[in-house]
């Protein structure tokens, strides 16, 4: 296992650094609201089932209550009408799941423009300066809203007129989604879309676009700030729930420091 040794040695010694990419997963995780009449996912909560007392004298645990989709979460393609003949989260191939990432930064243009989109020409500039996109690994797109994630109501960013978060144009996501060897998008936000996307055509073209294509989409990361713009790896851990269209996940970077 000279390949594993190794690993654990750089760990150990923080030449390889683990970052943590995942929200905390409590009653005040902020969650998607839909207008009426569409449904809508339950808080996260916990229901105490014993605590060190008369009905579990030397044990605590609870029973959890929510929704696949609910803080720091992968979306299986089966999650959107365009993939549901796709596989849920409990077929998802492990090597998409433990895979090569890059980070693409818009977080100076989101500061002045919460509604900002990323277009095609903005990946291409970053390929210039960085390298063409990883195969088989997943697009990064950091914004800053993770700074928002402690208020719900500045992280959702809603006013009369819907929500108001960053994504991409739907342009740039059936590119990515269909035309390079990218897996997966991973974004900061509540959902791997912006806020304004039910207005697009199609709408809601991340989700339509990428799980359509087989591809994942991660949500509500933080710490994106903390990784190269390549270079990292990224282990992503949902439940393995059978028939289910995704689950919240434990997300974490492998970066060589």
């Amino acid at each position: 296992m000279p390949l594993l040794r190794d690993l654990l040695d750089a760990i150990g010694d923080r030449r390889v650094e683990i970052v943590d990419l995942t929200a905390p997963l409590s009653a005040d995780t902020p969650i998607l609201a839909l207008p009426e009449p569409f449904a809508n996912t339950i808080p996260f909560r916990l229901e105490e089932i014993s605590r060190y007392d008369e009905a579990g004298p030397a044990w605590y645990w609870n029973n959890i209550h929510t929704g696949e989709h609910t803080g720091t979460h992968v979306d299986a393609p089966v999650h959107w009408v365009s993939g549901k003949d796709g596989v849920d989260v409990s077929r998802l191939a492990l090597p998409q799941l433990i895979a090569p990432a890059v980070v693409i930064d818009v977080s100076d243009r989101v500061a002045d423009d919460p509604d900002h989109l990323v277009g095609i020409d903005d990946v291409r500039a970053w390929e210039r300066a960085n390298g063409p996109l990883p195969v088989g690994g997943w697009v990064l797109v950091r914004t800053g809203w993770d700074e928002r994630s402690e208020d719900s109501d500045r992280f959702l960013n809603a006013d009369e007129n819907g929500p108001h978060s960053p994504g991409l144009s739907a342009e740039c996501a059936r590119w990515l989604a269909q035309e390079t060897p990218v897996i997966g998008l991973g974004v900061e936000t509540v959902g791997t879309d912006a806020g304004a996307a039910h207005g697009f055509d199609p709408p809601f073209p991340c989700h339509n676009y990428f799980l359509g294509a087989g591809k994942l989409g991660l949500t509500q990361l933080r710490n994106l700030a903390t990784l190269p713009p390549t270079g990292s790896v990224i282990v992503v851990s949902p439940l393995p729930i059978v028939g289910g269209s995704g689950s919240p996940a434990r997300v974490y970077a492998l970066v060589e420091r």
